[in-house]
């Protein structure tokens, strides 16, 4: 069995060269991958919140792994439902915070890992949201650096934009390069499990699960792929 480093390093070798992956379900019966994605979230405050079971990282075992991956193997993992709250806004509105269960955590953590290996390296250098080792102190810093002739600048927003992302649109961008259905299948389980609130179930329709933690990459593919950006260029070209 491959260590972690190793699949994540041939998976950013691919992206970066351009090839696709035909394989990357199988990925997903690696518990070194598990165990990495444990390391990444256990401490996080989330943790031991409980989506719409009790369960929590408290009781995480190798054994829980290996059931996570035989429902892998044989194609009967299914995301449940998040947990929907509504926390308030600076500005006195509230937004919807998903909390997915344990297990969907640990899962999405997976994904994300084996999504952000392959496509970080085709993310262009201007973008620096929910990308690793970048933020608001890197965009800034680029402005203040290589833009010294600019006089001002346009501020642009995406309304709700977890909450926007059109499934169809998003599955055909990531079959550009993943050709492997029983992945897309499941990034799309992932995507429909749709919430409880008030114990009430609801259909997500569009969208990427707010607070799950494979939406920022899932949000990044979307928004960098090549019609978005045209649409970008064709729009500022007509207002400069």
């Amino acid at each position: 069995m491959q260590s972690a480093e190793t699949v994540l390093g041939v998976l950013r070798e691919r992206g970066r060269r351009g090839l696709p992956l035909n394989e990357l379900y199988r990925q997903l019966f690696n518990p070194q991958l598990y165990l990495l994605a444990y390391g990444r979230i256990y401490a996080n405050h989330g943790a031991m919140t409980p989506g719409v079971t009790q369960e929590t990282a408290d009781g995480m075992s190798l054994r829980k792994i290996e059931r996570i991956i035989g429902a892998m193997r044989h194609e009967r993992f299914r995301f449940r439902p998040v947990r929907r709250v509504h926390i308030a806004k600076k500005n006195g509105k509230t937004r919807p915070l998903g909390l997915p269960t344990w297990s969907d955590k640990m899962v999405g953590e997976v994904v994300r890992l084996l999504l952000e290996a392959y496509f970080e390296p085709t993310f262009s250098d201007r973008s620096h949201g929910f990308r690793p080792g970048r933020g608001c102190h890197t965009a800034l810093r680029e402005v203040a650096d290589t833009w010294t002739g600019t006089a001002w600048f346009v501020e642009g927003d995406i309304a709700d934009c977890f909450g926007s992302l059109d499934h169809d649109i998003m599955i055909a961008i990531l079959a550009e390069k993943i050709h492997d259905n029983r992945f897309l299948r499941l990034v799309r389980n992932m995507l429909t499990a749709g919430y409880l609130e008030d114990w009430k179930w609801g259909a997500t329709l569009s969208g990427a699960p707010q607070g799950g933690v494979a939406s920022p990459i899932l949000s990044n593919i979307y928004l960098s792929s090549p019609g978005f950006d045209g649409e970008l260029v064709s729009w500022f070209s007509g207002v400069w």
